[in-house]
């Protein structure tokens, strides 16, 4: 939702940024290679020693320069195909790290119970499976728009999340993981369906390459 409805707010703050990034010759691409290993050694460094809000400020931080990229294409003339596959793509590595970080965390230091732990899973897989199924429909020509818990959703909750307990909140992070289980499901069924009534869903897909379209 906040993807969609978030960045006219955010232009405010991020629109100079990339200005000045720009003026110094740096491209969206370096933008968005540095900020994901940068946000995914924060995660896998400070939360699994437990230097959680920490790492919920600093990964908040880093994470948000991925609004900074795409605005940064934009005002260059229009992003690339490969620099969306390479955003894309980072998107999805630096959000595993962060979720299996947490999951790392709560298994050993905060021996969480099971159904938490099973709720961080559930985030981890769910999160990945949003941004496919998204993926996938655009390729086959469906308009995918929206979604109730995409990436921004997900970074604030998760985020949150872990900055609450480390500020001693009690069952922040518990909620937290919960909140995104249940949102991330609805969200994989909601996209499913906006698939389904598509008006290109019943045409055929062409095979995988190497197969043939009929037997012989």
């Amino acid at each position: 939702m906040l993807s969609v409805h978030g960045r006219r707010p955010a232009a405010v703050v991020v629109e100079p940024i990339a200005k000045m990034l720009l003026s110094l010759g740096v491209g969206p691409n370096v933008v968005t290679v540095v900020s994901a290993v940068i946000t995914i050694g924060l995660a896998v460094c400070l939360i699994p020693s437990g230097h959680l809000f920490l790492a919920a400020v600093l990964s908040g931080v880093f994470a948000a320069m991925d609004l900074i990229d795409g605005t940064m294409a934009r005002m260059r003339g229009g992003g690339t195909k490969f620099g969306a596959t390479l955003d894309a793509t980072c998107d999805r590595i630096t959000d595993g790290a962060l979720f299996a970080a947490i999951t790392w965390w709560l298994i050993f230091s905060y021996h969480a119970p099971t159904p938490t732990i099973i709720a961080s899973f559930v985030v981890l897989v769910a999160s990945q499976v949003i941004s496919y199924v998204k993926a996938r429909g655009e390729a086959s020509g469906f308009t995918m728009i929206g979604g109730l818990i995409e990436r921004p959703e997900r970074l604030i909750l998760g985020l949150g999340g872990i900055g609450l307990t480390g500020l001693g909140v009690p069952y922040a992070i518990d909620i937290a993981l919960w909140i995104l289980a249940f949102g991330s499901v609805f969200t994989i069924a909601q996209r499913l369906i906006q698939a389904s009534r598509s008006p290109y869903a019943q045409a055929l897909a062409d095979p995988p390459v190497g197969c043939k379209e009929t037997l012989s």
